[in-house]
């Protein structure tokens, strides 16, 4: 299947369909009334837009907090697997979910939970938003926030997760879902994905809506100028880390870095 599936065009990601083992990906739009069973996978729950009342295991959350991704930070839920969970309210949730063992807790992710990293320098600097790190009660899955402004730069530079090497890199499955402010038409992303190892090289226009698969390969985004953009990453393996490896290439601009200041215009959401 295709690894860049177009807003519109797509309604879940399983892994059979995705063609790994672990991560799951989809956006549910709530007006009213509904529910969903979590199955075999833990499901982190992050309010896109608007806000709803979550009822689990006898317990009641809210989560939401903000009118879209860019007016603020979530305020999001961790639902363990085996749950049935009943929803209320107008929202847009995105259900970052991973094939789970054991069976957690539920726990809410407020706001003041999310850990805000400004990230890179010059025109590569990016925010990150962590809603889910490393250290968190889950088993796989792990969860975080980008925002790039117009003409920079992120995930930079190229990096990837698809190998097992100690301390140095892990193999973790990946999916990019963009967005991008509702009042900018036309705004766009380039997306490279490349990875010699495996015969792949995609570079495509991104927009809105858009999902993008990482299996494999090393990674990097472009925000248009103009453009300010968004992306909501769902990761799951079989280690609780975020290490990657730079493109060997590549890497030498972590030092340039030094000599240059983050963008003023990150943090753009706190």
């Amino acid at each position: 299947m295709s690894l860049l599936l177009r807003s519109g065009r797509w309604d879940e990601v399983a892994p059979a369909l995705a063609g790994w083992r672990y991560l799951s990906f989809r956006v549910l739009r709530l007006d009213g009334r509904t529910s969903f069973d979590t199955g075999d996978e833990e499901v982190a729950v992050v309010p896109l837009a608007g806000g709803a009342l979550v009822r689990a295991d006898g317990m009641e959350w809210e989560v939401g907090g903000r009118a879209n991704v860019f007016a603020g930070l979530p305020r999001s839920l961790y639902l363990p697997r085996d749950t049935h969970a009943a929803l209320e309210g107008r929202a847009e949730l995105a259900l970052c979910g991973a094939r789970a063992e054991r069976r957690r807790e539920p726990r809410p992710i407020p706001p003041e939970e999310v850990e805000i990293e400004v990230r890179g320098s010059g025109n590569a600097t990016r925010q990150i938003s962590h809603i889910v790190k490393p250290e968190f009660p889950a088993e796989r899955i792990l969860v975080v926030e980008v925002y790039t402004p117009a003409g920079n730069w992120s995930s930079y530079p190229p990096h990837k997760h698809d190998e097992e090497r100690g301390d140095q890199e892990a193999v973790l499955e990946e999916t990019y879902y963009f967005r991008t402010r509702a009042d900018q038409t036309g705004a766009f992303a380039v997306q490279r994905l490349y990875s010699p190892r495996h015969g792949l090289d995609l570079t495509e226009t991104v927009r809105d809506g858009d999902l993008l698969l990482v299996p494999h390969g090393y990674h990097t985004t472009a925000a248009a100028h103009g453009y300010d953009l968004y992306y909501l990453n769902a990761l799951a393996g079989d280690r609780r880390t975020m290490q990657a490896a730079d493109d060997p290439d590549l890497a030498w601009i972590r030092h340039a870095w030094e000599r240059q200041q983050p963008d003023p215009r990150v943090p753009m959401v706190t």
